[in-house]
């Protein structure tokens, strides 16, 4: 009930936060001032780097920028506000990959080439890198592709910078896509998993897994095929905590041969006189004969 009530106070505190934001909306003014960074903090419903002045609420990047407004907040909003927030239709927006596909037959400006990393590698040739459509943004009626993440970030804080840019005469040739099915074995093992692979058999080499009644060799194999599917950055989450958990699994039952190694003795001990999970140890162990280790 505390909870809910505390949920209520909060969705409260934020619809007023809302309904008087300053000049700037969610952007951060100190950031707008220093540097005309449009640092958008509408990501986050925190209101940790939030403050008021004069009636209005206004929302600020870190706690850095938080502490230069609060010590002199005139010089961030107008009339002394050295750049106004500019208009909607001025500002930058991300598009999905159902907004950018609506905007068909429009063609990406620079031929789709990444104007961050253009722009930031000095407009060299060998800056000119082809973006994802995954960070694909519009400005000014244009729709710009972005190289990653951190890429379309910086565009979006500072377009003024990158939006109009031209290429050089010369270009990059068309980049034809290889499969990696069609690759020989040895490059298909390079290009595809030798880091997955890699960081598995160096693990298997600190471990040195052997689970009960299997080959040392059989052991390696399966414990470095459960981490391959476990830390695949290509699965599903669930995929990979399914795998994760069977890892764990595995792992404690390869203990088992070394805690049953150390506890048990030459002479007969009574019931009472052994570790008290001696037992039920040697039971499990016993039980791991014959069965598969992933399948159960």
């Amino acid at each position: 009930m505390v909870n809910k009530y505390m949920q209520t106070y909060l969705e409260r505190i934020k619809a007023e936060l809302l309904s008087r934001l300053g000049e700037f909306g969610q952007f951060c003014p100190v950031s707008l001032a220093e540097s005309q960074e449009l640092f958008d903090c509408s990501a986050t419903d925190s209101l940790e780097f939030a403050a008021e002045f004069r009636g209005h609420y206004y929302k600020m990047s870190s706690q850095e920028k938080l502490n230069k407004f609060l010590e002199n907040p005139e010089l961030y909003v107008p009339p002394l506000a050295p750049h106004p927030l500019p208009s909607a239709d001025m500002i930058p927006k991300r598009l999905t990959l159902s907004e950018l596909k609506s905007r068909f037959p429009k063609c990406a400006e620079l031929q789709g080439y990444c104007p961050v990393t253009y722009q930031d590698g000095n407009q060299r040739y060998e800056a000119l890198v082809p973006g994802s459509i995954n960070y694909a943004l519009e400005y000014r009626n244009r729709i710009y592709i972005c190289e990653n993440k951190e890429k379309l970030q910086k565009f979006l804080r500072s377009p003024l910078k990158y939006w109009e840019q031209k290429l050089p005469h010369k270009l990059p040739p068309l980049r034809e896509p290889i499969l990696l099915t069609s690759l020989p074995l040895p490059g298909y093992l390079e290009q595809g998993i030798a880091t997955s692979l890699i960081k598995a058999m160096n693990a298997v080499g600190c471990i040195k897994p052997k689970f009960p009644f299997l080959s040392i060799r059989r052991s390696a194999l399966l414990y470095i095929a459960l981490h391959l599917k476990a830390f695949n950055p290509k699965g599903s989450e669930y995929t990979r905590k399914k795998y994760k958990k069977k890892m764990e699994q595995f792992m404690e039952s390869c203990e088992l041969i070394t805690y049953l190694g150390a506890k048990m003795t030459r002479k007969y001990k009574e019931p009472q006189f052994r570790a008290i999970d001696f037992d039920h140890k040697l039971k499990t162990f016993l039980s791991l004969r014959n069965i598969d280790p992933i399948n159960g």
